[in-house]
């Protein structure tokens, strides 16, 4: 039972990582039936420039304590982030909206490939460490641990979802947003500007991959141009898996993702004798994506237009 606990603590903090970067893709996909591939690589920029933004503040002001260090670096990731993706929408998406859909596709693949290459010229392709800046005594809570960091994932995630699902529902922006993906030709006809919204839904899914960055890296303790890839793909899966273009579907199945991955590797994988363990992680989330596929293709909560962001 320790170890189901333990499980289920380590699942809750990978799927809240999940959620944030699967709302991305939700969100891209509710607008304009894109699934932006380049996703992942916004985090794992949002993660490097945390890293640089630390070492930097570091050699500044010896004294400052982690917390702050750690904000500040997460503002920057914030910005950074969200300046590339506004960049990536207008220069590699924007001209291929009418195109087929495999020419944005494959354009969002090239732009994968050449985010990771630019990173390694930038950061160059060593494991970057990444540096503790809270404290490590963990908490014991029925016999499972949790780390402070683990914490401020759960908490950040919560505070992060919670301002999403505002912004959606009740601001001004987001009555725009859920309007452009219902019908955009409708929704310009009513005074909504298709261009802000896609913009402006390309930055709010830049941010909460930085945010996700920068707490994977914090989680792991390493930083490298290629730690995007993974999560991005697994994200779209948990976004695929609850529902694509669908936000409380994209949550749901990031949680239960991360609960399936952490349960599988760690539970199972104890059962087995380490036959099922931590080298075989990944194999849960991609035989949860191909029974989803094959079982219903909607995913567990459908394919809801007016949901969409």
């Amino acid at each position: 039972m320790d170890i189901l606990l333990q499980q289920i603590i380590n699942g809750l903090v990978l799927g809240s990582m999940y959620a944030l970067i699967a709302l991305g893709y939700t969100m891209v996909y509710g607008i304009i039936q894109l699934i932006n591939f380049a996703h992942g690589e916004v985090l794992m920029v949002g993660a490097l420039t945390s890293y640089s933004v630390i070492g930097l503040l570091k050699s500044w002001a010896p004294g400052m304590p982690g917390w702050v260090l750690l904000i500040i670096a997460m503002v920057a990731a914030c910005v950074v982030a969200a300046v590339l993706n506004f960049l990536i929408e207008k220069i590699a998406y924007k001209p291929l909206r009418n195109s087929p859909r495999l020419a944005p596709l494959i354009t969002a693949i090239g732009m994968s490939i050449l985010l990771q290459t630019l990173a390694m010229i930038v950061w160059t392709a060593n494991y970057k460490p990444y540096p503790t800046l809270l404290p490590s005594e963990p908490f014991i809570i029925g016999g499972a641990v949790i780390t402070p960091t683990q914490i401020m994932i759960l908490t950040v995630t919560a505070l992060a979802l919670a301002s999403l699902m505002w912004l959606v529902n009740y601001t001004k922006l987001g009555r725009a947003m859920r309007a452009t993906a219902e019908n955009p030709r409708v929704a310009g006809l009513m005074g909504v500007k298709p261009d802000m919204v896609i913009s402006a839904t390309f930055i709010i899914g830049a941010v909460l991959a930085a945010i996700a960055g920068v707490m994977y890296a914090s989680n792991y303790g390493t930083a490298n141009h290629t730690m995007g890839f993974l999560p991005g793909l697994k994200a779209f899966t948990a976004a695929v898996f609850g529902g694509i273009g669908n936000l409380a579907g994209a949550v749901v199945g990031a949680l239960l993702l991360g609960l399936i991955e952490a349960i599988g590797s760690g539970y199972i994988g104890t059962l087995t004798g380490g036959l099922l363990g931590s080298n075989y992680t990944d194999i849960f989330a991609f035989i949860v994506l191909i029974a989803i596929l094959t079982l219903r293709p909607s995913g567990l909560l459908g394919e809801r237009v007016a949901d969409r962001a």
